[in-house]
């Protein structure tokens, strides 16, 4: 695999010309045609679909309106009950409801069920589609049903990625999808657009996971695709199944980039022709000659089986270099582990090793990522005829949908897999966030899914429980299996691939799936549950602003799942102060407590009474910063919480990440960046500012109070830098806060409040 920073011009799709001081004249000795850099930028397949998606006029400067929208039952709740508090009427565009995250039903009761009749009753009432539990999960459903060649879909869901079907597919934090809603848009300046360029065919026993981390671990580290949409182009895009595609392509969303896009072949057409939508197949690929600002060649008979060891989809190796460092490896892992959770539980993978081996407890093949046709086909392939034994090691395998399923049945696989003592279970994405399959204290399972961040297998460290996931293919996964629960490379395994054909039968949809068709009936009245609460009341932006540090976090990433963890938690996430209990709970106990406590200050002065009686510190804390700004008061104050995060929001596109901060009184995060950009809009959404400071040592710390002067009019004026005072010693000790530019609606928001604010009719 190699990167190229500075990009390259691409060839009637064949040929590439690495940006120099000699490429420009290159490209007209092969092509007769004097085209500069920025003409050519305009002739990827991503500059054409931003264009016509772009209601701006203004390619710099996007305002995207997307074709379709979808969100499942962890985050469709609080999208609608945001939308209904600014004015909703009827959903402008199709909005789909998948429940594929909650829909065991088995925590809190009633709640989630709950959830879905929500769902369903505002499918009928707004013109929506209901995907009931257990039948898809939420993205395969996008790509059997909603895909479509030069579309454009924006997910509520971080791994909205529709790239290898033709679809421009975003997975952003709820409240953009709320201003989809209310016919508002997305904007964003011009995202740079990385080529990915394909050549070879992967060699036997390698899947997509394996192309996938092998892309993560070369460039989430040094950012090289953050923010950026990957195109992938070149002739190996050919030497790959749909199937294949799709598996690579979900698991962009960790890289950081922002979205993915593939040129599309008779493959893709022949996909859609499967799927009943022939009409929604479009050719797409670069022009005669496009420019990419960066640019990445990858062979991918080069790719070799592999793992992501805990804690990270991009700590990665060979399974074979893994099996050949084998305690030097893990030695690390555990020490990471240390550092992660601060001490507090020992994860003690060394003792899997058995005769030099790595034993594993557990294998999942599910979800998104893994519960592809193709995926689970081959590993019954692997798998027939063997046993998984009746030692440890488990095997449970999730078909994507109901129609995978179905035809996973006809054509022999589930019986394959069921005859080994693997389970094969119904469309549900829990073990890919932790709500499913949770092993034992200690044990260490391999998942072909997208995560494998602490908890996201189920443990709770706060309980002292811990145990650690890998990611790897769905054929290693089978081949370790298949030798009992040691760790094995699918290119080591003598198999012949059956290869069946897939056959496509949307009868379960039409009978169980609700389509409105886009008909609204206002007449419906919305089921709700007891758990299901509006949004909290939310003070806009004062004058000047206190604010108490109440975490502290120097971890060199923090995920959202450490923001606001995912499992059994989500069973909350349709009561906002009942969500908010759980903030930071998994990395810092005291969060909850703390940004409580500073609370009362702010909501005293709400309702006419005395900051400093609610809290007594405050008082003290206003007579020093009286001393140099005298106007400051209780009436032009806004008195909250803030943490500071080395480079918080990686991963999920949860919007409670950020919304649990705001319930509980947090008016800004600082940070040294933001992991991704969903995250930071998650933030401005919520009326939060998204503050940045210099990398160094820093000049406040946990429990000390900020002032912030005049920061409403500093928002206004479009300041970008803020001069901030540290209150310390009796002192107030001044430094810099920084901020990345905001859009005109963007400020407008922060000084509303939060998006509902803005909106509210």
């Amino acid at each position: 695999m190699k990167l190229y920073e500075n990009g390259a011009y691409l060839l009637n799709g064949k040929e590439v010309i690495i940006d120099g001081p000699e490429a420009q004249a290159a490209v007209k000795s092969k092509t007769g045609m004097d085209i500069d850099k920025q003409t050519a930028k305009q002739e990827t397949i991503a500059y054409g679909i931003l264009k016509e998606h772009n209601t701006s006029g203004n390619m710099d400067k996007l305002q995207i309106k997307f074709d379709k929208l979808t969100s499942h039952d962890i985050t469709f709740v609080g999208i609608i009950q945001t939308a209904r508090a600014s004015g909703l009427e009827k959903f402008p565009i199709p909005y789909v409801l998948t429940n594929c995250h909650n829909s065991l039903c088995a925590v809190g009761g009633t709640i989630n069920e709950d959830d879905h009749m929500f769902g369903l009753t505002c499918a009928k009432k707004y013109g929506g589609i209901y995907v009931p539990p257990h039948q898809a999960v939420i993205h395969q459903f996008a790509r059997e049903m909603l895909a479509g060649g030069g579309k454009m879909i924006l997910g509520s869901d971080s791994h909205t990625r529709y790239g290898a079907l033709g679809t421009m597919a975003v997975g952003e934090g709820g409240p953009e999808l709320v201003k989809q809603l209310l016919e508002q848009t997305y904007d964003i300046d011009m995202p740079e657009v990385v080529g990915i360029y394909l050549t070879g065919e992967p060699i036997k026993g390698v899947g997509p996971q394996d192309v996938a981390l092998a892309i993560i671990g070369e460039v989430f580290g040094n950012g090289f695709v953050k923010n950026k949409v990957m195109e992938f182009v070149g002739p190996g895009v050919s030497n790959l199944s749909v199937d294949f595609r799709i598996g690579v392509d979900v698991m962009t969303t960790e890289t950081t980039c922002l979205s993915s896009i593939w040129r599309t072949d008779d493959q893709v057409k022949e996909f859609f022709e499967i799927h009943g939508r022939a009409e929604d197949h479009k050719e797409l690929n670069p022009g005669e000659v496009a420019y990419y600002d960066r640019f990445i060649e990858i062979d991918l008979s080069q790719i070799r089986p592999m793992i992501a060891m805990p804690f990270h989809p991009s700590n990665t190796y060979t399974i074979d270099e893994l099996n050949a460092n084998l305690m030097d490896i893990l030695d690390d892992c555990e020490k990471r582990a240390e550092v992660s959770f601060d001490g507090k539980v020992k994860l003690d993978l060394k003792s899997k090793v058995r005769d030099g081996k790595l034993y594993v407890d557990q294998g999942i093949i599910a979800g998104c990522a893994g519960g592809g046709f193709e995926n689970i086909c081959d590993a019954a392939d692997i798998l027939n005829g063997h046993s998984i034994g009746a030692d440890e090691f488990t095997l449970s395998v999730y078909p994507a949908s109901t129609p995978i399923y179905m035809e996973l049945v006809k054509n022999g696989a589930v019986a394959k897999l069921l005859e080994t003592g693997a389970i094969v279970k119904t469309a549900f994405c829990g073990p890919c966030f932790g709500a499913g399959d949770t092993p034992a204290n200690n044990a260490f399972s391999i998942r072909h899914s997208t995560r494998n961040f602490p908890n996201r297998e189920g443990s709770k460290v706060q309980n002292g429980q811990i145990s650690s996931v890998a990611l790897m293919d769905a054929r290693s996964i089978a081949a370790t299996a298949a030798n009992k629960g040691f760790l094995t490379s699918a290119a080591d395994i003598d198999v012949n691939f059956t290869k069946p054909k897939y056959f496509f039968d949307k009868t379960i949809y039409e009978n169980r799936v609700f389509d409105s068709h886009g008909v609204a009936d206002p007449s419906v009245e919305i089921q709700f549950g007891p758990n299901i609460k509006d949004w909290p009341a939310m003070s806009a932006l004062p004058e000047n602003m206190l604010l108490k540090v109440v975490s502290e976090i120097h971890d060199p990433v923090t995920t959202t799942d450490e923001l606001i963890p995912s499992g059994e938690t989500s069973s909350y996430r349709s009561n906002p102060l009942g969500l908010a209990e759980f903030a930071l709970s998994r990395k810092d106990p005291e969060y909850v407590g703390r940004a409580k406590e500073i609370q009362k200050a702010q909501k005293a002065i709400e309702s006419g009474e005395c900051a400093g009686k609610a809290v007594p510190e405050v008082a003290e804390i206003m007579g020093v910063v009286k001393k140099k700004f005298p106007e400051a008061s209780h009436e032009n104050m806004g008195f909250g919480s803030t943490i500071f995060a080395v480079k918080p929001g990686d991963g999920s596109a949860r919007e409670q990440a950020a919304s649990c901060q705001k319930v509980l009184g947090g008016w800004a995060n600082i940070a040294n960046e933001y992991a991704t950009k969903r995250y930071r809009s998650n933030l401005i959404n919520w009326g939060m500012l998204p503050f940045i400071i210099d990398e160094g040592e820093l000049p406040f710390h946990n429990l000390d109070y900020i002032f912030l002067p005049g920061i409403k009019k500093e928002i206004e004026d479009a300041k970008t830098e803020f001069e901030a005072y540290v209150v310390k010693d009796g002192e107030l000790k001044p430094f810099t806060l920084k901020m990345g530019e905001l859009t005109d609606d963007e400020r407008e928001i922060i000084l509303k409040g939060c998006l509902i604010n803005y909106n509210r009719k």
